[in-house]
């Protein structure tokens, strides 16, 4: 999670961007080969950036439109509160996996214009609310637009380019 927490919109929206943008540049450097070709744990490029597109969605529909979590996973309550995170990727593994590297570029360009056309329309004080009125530790919505833009991006990044260096 970020040490510091973006103070305004502008600044939210300029390190998302900063990173999307050294995102695209590993993208681009892959052959279609190597977009499709599985790491060890059996993950493609193309999958990578199936898990972002997929998480961007869940953030955007469930944490900045507010609707119930399992809605937006695509199952019933009751089994994505028996999930952890391993379980609720590996699920979303295999939804996307036989998606095209096309179908994947799309998804992700989209879902990343819905959601910075959101946080633009989005006052920045409803980002600093909790994420869920019951949480305890009460964390804002910010985190989780961060935890899954800018630094999911980077750590997918990161895992590109040791492909790329392999």
């Amino acid at each position: 999670m970020a040490d510091k927490l973006p103070q305004s919109t502008p600044e939210l929206l300029s390190e998302i961007d900063r990173e999307w943008l050294e995102l695209q540049k590993a993208i681009k450097k892959l052959t279609k080969e190597q977009m499709t070709a599985p790491d060890p744990g059996g993950w493609s490029p193309k999958d990578n950036l199936a898990h972002l597109a997929a998480w961007m969605h869940f953030m955007h529909e469930a944490h900045l439109n507010k609707k119930p979590a399992h809605e937006v996973m695509g199952m019933d309550a009751a089994t994505l509160a028996e999930l952890d995170e391993d379980g609720e990727n590996a699920i979303l593994f295999e939804r996307n996996r036989k998606r095209t590297t096309a179908e994947v570029l799309a998804w992700l360009d989209s879902t990343y214009a819905k959601v910075v056309e959101t946080l633009k329309k989005t006052p920045f004080a409803d980002l600093m609310k909790p994420i869920r009125d019951n949480d305890p530790e009460k964390r804002p919505v910010i985190l989780s637009v961060l935890g899954n833009t800018s630094e999911h991006f980077a750590e997918h990044r990161r895992t590109i380019e040791r492909k790329l260096n392999s």
